[in-house]
This record gives C-alpha cells, sequence and structure tokens, in this order.
C-alpha cells in the first residue's frame, strides 16, 4: 500500500465532505450530532481555509483526511483524521498521522479531542500514536477526552 497526501483546496470541498460524512455515520447516528458530519460545502471550504487538511489517497483513491492547524508556534491541533470504514484496520490512519509529524517538524505538543466512549480511538491514538490522555468533559451530551502528545 502506497500512501501519498494532497493538500486540499476549496475545489475539493465536495469530496471532503463525502469522506467526512462516510468516515462519521457511525458517531452521527450514536450521538445524535457529530462536528464532523453534515457539513455544508460553505463550511467545509471555510474549514479548509481555517485549517490544513490533507487528503489521504491510496495509489489513486482519496480514502481519508487529516487536518492540523497550528495554535501558537510549535503547538498543534488534530482536528480531523478520517479514513474511509472500508479502508480502516490497515494502519493508514498510522502512518497519516505520522506524516503530519512530518511536516510539523517544529512541534512542540500536538492536542486532539475524541469521544472517551470510542474505545477504539482511544486505543489507537495512545497505542500507535503515543499520545497521552488528558482530561475529559462534556461537550453537550457527549463525554470527550482530551489527547496531548509533548515532545
Amino acid at each position: 500500500m502506497e500512501l501519498t497526501y494532497r493538500r486540499a483546496v476549496k475545489e475539493d470541498a465536495d469530496l471532503l465532505i463525502d469522506i467526512y460524512n462516510a468516515s462519521f455515520y457511525e458517531d452521527y447516528v450514536r450521538y445524535g450530532k457529530c462536528p464532523g458530519y453534515g457539513k455544508t460545502k460553505e463550511e467545509m471550504e471555510s474549514s479548509i481555509e481555517d485549517s490544513v487538511k490533507y487528503i489521504i489517497m491510496n495509489n489513486t483513491i482519496p480514502v481519508g483526511v487529516i487536518s492540523v492547524s497550528e495554535e501558537k508556534k510549535g503547538y498543534y491541533y488534530l482536528g480531523c483524521l478520517c479514513v474511509l470504514p472500508a479502508y480502516q484496520g490497515i494502519g493508514i490512519g498510522t502512518q497519516a498521522f505520522q506524516y503530519i509529524l512530518s511536516v510539523c517538524p517544529d512541534w512542540k505538543k500536538i492536542t486532539l479531542v475524541t469521544p472517551s466512549d470510542k474505545e477504539q480511538n482511544v486505543k489507537f491514538y495512545t497505542n500507535r500514536c503515543g499520545f497521552s490522555v488528558g482530561s475529559k468533559e462534556m461537550d453537550g451530551n457527549v463525554e470527550v477526552v482530551n489527547f496531548y502528545m509533548n515532545r
């Protein structure tokens, strides 16, 4: 499997919406809402402007998206790492995260948030990526956990 990464541009908004919706549908059903699901084209275009998004390509097939924003010098927020369900569990997410580390060589701290009851996500971010579990808090009706990685 040879992965490549292409920086998303506004013209990719519809493609990103399709990938997000397929990847986050289960969360939408489970929680009744999901910040990655159901974005309008305008919301996605704005999101593309606000954070760096890379389309994860498996050969010529777009299979996921990873996005990161720099909150301040060296401090990054991993806003999205999603892989289409048919491509999950084969190392794409792990490789994509390693790619982000390579394009953010000045990173001092990386943070992210995910629902605390999504055991697969918690294991992925701690075991595969090396994040530490931080505080938990409520986001509407969903308990989320804050993850962090310090260099």
